[in-house]
């Protein structure tokens, strides 16, 4: 039996190898997994959640260089290289787009940044901010490659960080959605009768609900934030997937392994564990692929709407908002390169979810 075991799943393994869409998705998912992880380690801007604005530089095209003056802050902030690592650094800095400065004796004189043609603000700071009176370390040219948000935000890094969101609501929310799942489709599918009914008319009456209606219910229910909504999109996803659990039970309870299990009196939780779902997972792991698919879609519609990740938490779904309007004033791409993001996730979690099931087929 383990011989034929994993000779099935190696056959299963060089189908998906020879997919090539299913293989270029898989890696492509693998590295914006990577990217949302250590995000904080690439992104030009690496304070927390990428919010360091720049209103004199707000909404320029992508491209854009201008001097930024960096004025050390007065206070320290103590933060461990973990939580920098994670979650950003607490910056007590203060950094200012400048179009020229002078430096003397005593003092660093600068002109602000000003666009459209207007004259930027003369200011002056005292060269005791700088570590051994030397500023020329916090005087650089930076590049915003994506250009800049209506904040002045630099829009790579809100990016590259924003991709942590919709990433992780895929694993939270399909991870809710088999635990709820395998467990009410196994109960129903294995024991029948009453409980069979109840579990289906509690999916019935689930899945009339309207997917985005019952996630507004429950994350207002739950509260705005972060996990609300990791919480509440794994509550929505579950039917799915016990059903098919159910329905894949019904059709092998009777056969010959089930009924040598019961006659070696296994109990039925040790059935249902050990022996039947090991052998129903195929189709299983294909709706979970599709549910990461539909959870980032379902994450980036409340963002949306307001009630998803809030301010000043990067998300694709929020930013979209934030310059939806922007596509009339010709600045599309404000809005368009998250869309895009959003689009190429979900378009991999669907190729890699065609690719499993294709793979997984066994009579293909």
């Amino acid at each position: 039996m383990s011989r034929n075991s994993n000779s099935l799943k190696g056959l299963a393994l060089q189908k998906f190898k020879k997919n090539f869409w299913g293989v270029f998705s898989f890696w492509f998912i693998c590295f914006v997994g990577a990217i949302s992880i250590f995000a904080y380690v690439l992104v030009p801007d690496n304070t927390q959640h990428a919010n360091q604005m720049h209103l004199a530089i707000h909404s320029k095209k992508p491209g854009f260089k201008v001097t930024m003056l960096t004025i050390p802050g007065q206070s320290t902030i103590s933060q461990s290289a973990l939580s920098r690592l994670f979650f950003g650094k607490r910056n007590p800095d203060t950094e200012v787009p400048i179009s020229s400065y002078e430096v003397s004796a005593d003092t660093l004189a600068y002109v602000e940044y000003a666009s459209d043609g207007l004259k930027g603000v003369k200011k002056a700071v005292s060269m005791s901010f700088f570590p051994n009176n030397n500023p020329s370390h916090y005087i650089k040219e930076q590049v915003f490659v994506f250009g800049t948000d209506k904040y002045g935000r630099d829009l790579l890094s809100r990016v590259l960080v924003g991709a942590r969101v919709s990433f992780f609501i895929g694993f939270v929310a399909v991870f809710i959605s088999l635990i709820i799942g395998l467990f009410m489709g196994s109960i129903a599918g294995y024991f029948g009768g009453k409980i069979d009914a109840l579990v289906m008319w509690v999916i019935n009456v689930t899945w009339s609900i309207p997917t985005l209606l019952l996630v507004i219910a429950i994350t207002l229910a739950l509260g705005k934030g972060f996990w609300q909504v990791f919480i509440a999109v794994g509550l929505t996803m579950w039917v799915e997937v016990a059903r098919v659990v159910r329905g894949q039970i019904i059709s092998v309870k009777e056969m010959q392994y089930v009924t040598a299990a019961r006659a070696l009196g296994y109990t039925d939780f040790r059935i249902i564990i050990k022996h039947i779902l090991p052998n129903i997972m195929a189709p299983v792991i294909v709706i979970s692929a599709a549910n990461f698919a539909a959870a980032i879609l379902i994450e980036s519609g409340l963002s949306f709407l307001g009630i998803g990740a809030q301010p000043p938490m990067a998300s694709w779904g929020a930013m979209i908002k934030d310059h939806y309007n922007y596509i009339i004033l010709g600045k599309p791409y404000l809005a368009i390169i998250p869309g895009l993001c959003i689009m190429s996730l979900v378009m991999a979690f669907m190729l890699v979810g065609n690719a499993l099931r294709d793979a997984l087929d066994v009579k293909g």
